[in-house]
């Protein structure tokens, strides 16, 4: 069958910018996209360069609970990277068992995000890093200062930010959060079944997950959805430039009710969001800002409705969701770090939560 010149021309295109292998001719013939693969590597700032040192000691701060008030939660509590880099639940528990107000998004991945946090509120995954550690309902810390005097009190802490940051005085909140934003910029799951087929093995996705690849398009989720973390343009937006999306965009469907999506103004008291990552989306229910909505095929029913304004049919909606089941990609092993300690002696004084937990209460 002859293809449309037009079509023949976005092919060449794409293979003289080295596209070609992502340049899948969908429908047939009938439909071009530009289906790109994830890069296996995250870049990194040039005032926060990634090494082997930065990253072991990344790792640590992210999962050591001392850096909590009660010295009970740590980064990972909420954002499990034994699993999907979120915690299953509509909203995380911190200390105390203070519930938060939205859903935990997955760190897997978060790397290629533009901005962080469902408003976009932090410019890069290091000013992220920060705000957790003195959110009173997360990691609940009163300040920063009280943060960094827990680390300074381990002496293999000491050593490694000397190590790794030099300087007069390394210990600070700033070199802290540039190493777990290190460790979590090694957090990429590439090689799913959808990134082999791009790359041309045309047996790594089902025919149910080829066609839902192509409804997935036609519908119009690539217009929010797009590029190789299904996020939008972020990927290629400078850092702090958010991509957003306005949620609920049709206010007048039942779900917005049914789910309470429209009680979150989002960025601005605007309803605006930060367009997420559809990447192992299958393993990070429940889903949405609130995290309402209990499972991947409501999900995806709901966004039709609430976004596109269309009633998914049931052959339709058991495709796409076939699809997104494809974005699950390879997570790489993860071995839990030895953290530094000194034996019979504890960071977390005895009252201080206590005390602290008041002081917050007034």
């Amino acid at each position: 069958m002859a293809l449309p010149r037009r079509l023949v021309r976005f092919l060449r295109g794409a293979a003289a910018s080295g596209l070609a292998a992502s340049a899948l001719l969908v429908a047939g013939g009938a439909v071009a996209y530009d289906w790109r693969p994830l890069p296996e590597k995250a870049k990194a700032p040039k005032d926060n360069p990634t090494t082997r040192a930065k990253v072991e000691l990344g790792k640590q701060l992210f999962f050591d609970p001392r850096l909590s008030e009660t010295g009970t939660i740590s980064c990972n509590t909420c954002h499990y990277v034994l699993e999907g880099g979120d915690d299953g639940r509509p909203s995380s528990m911190g200390v105390h068992g203070r519930i938060g107000p939205r859903n935990a998004p997955t760190v897997w991945n978060a790397a290629f995000h533009s901005t962080q946090f469902w408003d976009g509120r932090a410019p890069s995954l290091e000013e992220q890093a920060k705000g957790p550690l003195v959110a009173h309902p997360e990691m609940g810390m009163p300040s920063h200062d009280k943060v960094m005097a827990r680390v300074k009190q381990v002496p293999a802490y000491r050593r490694a930010f000397k190590e790794v940051f030099g300087g007069g005085d390394p210990l600070t909140i700033a070199n802290a959060a540039k190493a777990i934003a290190a460790f979590e910029r090694t957090l990429i799951t590439p090689n799913s079944p959808y990134d082999r087929y791009v790359k041309g093995e045309k047996d790594a996705l089902t025919g149910q997950q080829v066609r839902g690849m192509k409804t997935f398009h036609r519908v119009g989720c690539t217009s929010c959805h797009s590029g190789p973390a299904f996020n939008g343009p972020q990927m290629d937006m400078p850092e702090g430039k958010g991509f957003f999306g306005k949620f609920p965009t049709y206010s007048d469907s039942g779900y917005v009710e049914k789910y309470d999506l429209a009680a979150d103004a989002g960025r601005n008291d605007a309803h605006l969001f930060k367009v997420p990552t559809l990447r192992n989306i299958a393993l990070t229910a429940p889903y949405f800002h609130n995290g309402a909505v209990p499972t991947l095929s409501e999900a995806v029913r709901v966004m039709a409705r609430t976004q596109l304004d269309k009633e998914l049919t049931g052959k339709q909606m058991a495709d796409i969701v076939a699809f997104l089941e494809a974005l699950t990609g390879e997570l790489p092993e993860m071995a839990l770090p030895r953290l530094p300690s000194r034996s019979g002696h504890t960071i977390v004084e005895a009252g201080e939560s206590q005390v602290m937990g008041g002081a917050e209460a007034h």
